[in-house]
């Protein structure tokens, strides 16, 4: 036998809609607070919509052509405004963590929708909640840290036999993704390691032979997991190969800090600001922020372990000495 058909008031549809035009919560959680399906939570709130732009057509009908007159105007600076929106969303350049935080959830004439389309950024992407790591891969991610300090050359394979010979009965394939998120690689060639992604440019490694006599001639930039006692963060340090100078800030806002106010050594920016082939610098951000200050932007070569050896033997001091030892609770600590 058929299951009885529900039918729902006037007064519910119409409540029901209006939460779904707010945009305060996805048609998903409305269709589980009001035991809806979503597609018919969608047709009632075009329903609204279209009786709602009817009003308004009727009061145009009755208002003579002086109203129409205002109304076409209106139109008109409401498409000069999208234009400049889009133009705006544009110059902003901000990163998708720092559109959500401009979002008001509790606003009280803007819905979280229209919010969302003023600054550029999608519902999902505003509702995205990030995975926490698990207890368990924290410390495998601690193991593999300390473990790729002292064999650098491990690349997944070798550091999965290596973790099984430690008693973790685990797979290749969660120490790779492990490691792709510390940003650690074995430093060995690898299969067409030589092929470069098109969005991001690379740049020849310039410090060979060239013998580094002065401050600010050349800088090493590179960066690193740091586990913590709760989840993980990542540390930059910026090194003048005579006057090394270690900071903990963003790489982009680190940068600017230090290379536009010329903080690392005694002269204003280097000659040569030499990085990895990591995705932080060879974004275009950090590429266009080296070229302004007037360096020469230069990369180690892939596998090549010799290329950055001074801060990568940093890295091993700083964690073995300190971080390890301390095993520090937050980040301003």
């Amino acid at each position: 036998m058929a299951a009885k058909r529900k039918r729902h008031s006037a007064e519910f549809k119409a409540k029901v809609a209006l939460e779904a035009i707010k945009g305060v919560k996805t048609l998903q959680q409305l269709a589980k607070d009001f035991q809806v399906h979503p597609t018919q939570i969608t047709i009632w709130k075009k329903q609204v919509s279209s009786q709602v732009a009817g009003l308004f057509k009727r009061g145009e009908a009755g208002a003579g052509e002086g109203a129409e007159e205002e109304l076409r105007q209106a139109n008109e600076k409401i498409g000069r405004l999208d234009v400049e929106l889009d133009w705006l969303k544009k110059k902003w350049g901000l990163s998708t963590e720092q559109k959500r935080q401009l979002i008001d959830a509790n606003h009280s004439m803007l819905s979280i929708q229209r919010q969302c389309g003023l600054v550029g950024l999608s519902r999902s992407a505003y509702y995205y909640t990030p995975a926490v790591e698990s207890h368990e891969n924290l410390q495998l991610m601690r193991l593999l840290d300390a473990q790729y300090l002292l064999t650098p050359f491990y690349g997944s394979r070798r550091m999965t036999v290596w973790l099984k010979a430690q008693g973790y009965p685990i797979n290749r394939k969660r120490i790779q993704r492990l490691m792709r998120l510390m940003g650690l690689e074995g430093l060995a060639p690898g299969p067409q390691t030589s092929v470069a992604r098109p969005a991001h440019p690379r740049y020849p490694y310039v410090l060979r032979d060239v013998p580094v006599v002065r401050p600010n001639q050349a800088w090493y930039v590179d960066i690193t997991y740091v586990p913590m006692v709760v989840g993980f963060m990542y540390l930059v340090a910026i090194m003048d190969l005579v006057e090394s100078l270690c900071g903990e800030l963003g790489h982009l806002q680190f940068l600017r800090n230090r290379l536009l106010l010329g903080r690392v050594g005694t002269g204003g920016a280097p000659d040569i600001f030499n990085s990895d082939q990591g995705v932080q610098f060879t974004s275009q951000a950090w590429i266009d922020r080296v070229e302004q200050a007037g360096s020469r932007v230069s990369m180690d070569g892939r596998g090549r372990v010799f290329d950055n050896i001074f801060i990568e033997r940093l890295w091993r001091s700083v964690k073995y000495e300190d971080i390890y030892v301390r095993d520090y609770a937050t980040g301003p600590e």
